[in-house]
């Protein structure tokens, strides 16, 4: 597997699998096992190897189709419904997230998953390497949740959490859990997370006698679900991507100043100034412009 932090090779190339992750057509290392399954030709030559090296002039297809060009990277804000799989397609038929998009949008992968009965914030990008730092662990994003359990909430066992913890063999890193409110049976739990392994809430919380019956991502780092209707999507505006991502030289050429179509914007709006009073809800996008918004209505 090709190394996510690699350096571009002198002349302005870059790998192969890159390349195809930056057109929006698959993750890295989705295209690295499309290479290795024979599926990708570059310059009329079927590859076996990701370790190829490629500029804008080379020609690449996957599956007989030419790659399209390089997009500027996008990053979407996705307001997921209970009842949808977070795949292009499923085996067993179910629907899934990428068929139920609003048109208009480009080809998108998901940063991370939500399973199918979770529901909340999904982030969209149609860039596989952003997709891949956005998920690590290491770039210490924190998911956020609103978790409905049933049972009684003990408050020391959930302050236990946040030293991490071991259920059936698998080790899960700190959990910040706080109780919310009891509702009958049921209580409301505030639970942010930075690793998010598969269905990590639902099996600590199982293990603590606590089996949740409803999941909901409220927010993933610095954005937020705010007040997006159910199947919905807002698009990130470049310069908050760019703040969460530490400047242009982090997202690389195709970075605003770099290949991006420069979008005007306007000065800071008063909550995000130094010392100013940041409202809940609030998001990257700010109040002083609407950002660009796919509804649920218009569908492929």
């Amino acid at each position: 597997m090709s190394d996510e932090t690699e350096t571009p090779e002198e002349g302005g190339g870059e790998r192969i699998a890159k390349r195809i992750a930056r057109a929006g057509l698959a993750s890295r290392r989705d295209a690295e096992r499309m290479i290795a399954a024979g599926r990708v030709t570059l310059d009329g030559e079927v590859l076996r190897s990701p370790a190829v090296t490629v500029t804008e002039a080379s020609v690449i297809t996957v599956d007989g189709v030419k790659l399209p060009a390089a997009e500027r990277v996008r990053l979407f804000r996705y307001h997921k419904p209970r009842g949808l799989i977070v795949s292009h397609r499923d085996p067993e038929g179910r629907p899934t997230v990428f068929a139920n998009l609003p048109q208009g949008l480009p080809r998108l992968i998901a940063v991370g998953r939500l399973d199918y009965n979770s529901e909340g914030l999904l982030l969209l990008t149609n860039d596989g390497a952003l997709a891949r730092r956005l998920e690590l662990p290491a770039t210490g994003l924190d998911r956020r949740y609103r978790v409905r359990v049933h049972g009684e909430v003990e408050d020391a066992a959930l302050a236990r959490l946040a030293n991490g913890i071991t259920v059936d063999g698998v080790r899960y890193g700190p959990i910040r859990a706080q109780y919310e409110r009891r509702q009958r049976t049921n209580a409301w739990l505030s639970v942010t997370l930075t690793e998010g392994k598969n269905r990590e809430i639902r099996h600590v919380m199982e293990h603590l006698g606590l089996p949740v019956s409803r999941l909901i991502r409220i927010g993933y780092g610095p954005f937020s679900l705010g007040d997006i209707e159910p199947n919905d999507v807002v698009e990130v505006p470049g310069k908050a991507l760019l703040s969460v991502m530490g400047g242009a030289e982090a997202l690389g050429k195709h970075a605003p100043g770099k290949g991006w179509a420069k979008a005007k914007h306007k000065p800071l709006p008063p909550h995000k100034k130094a010392g100013a009073k940041r409202r809940a809800g609030d998001d990257e996008d700010g109040p002083a412009k609407k950002p660009t918004r796919f509804h649920a209505h218009h569908r492929r």
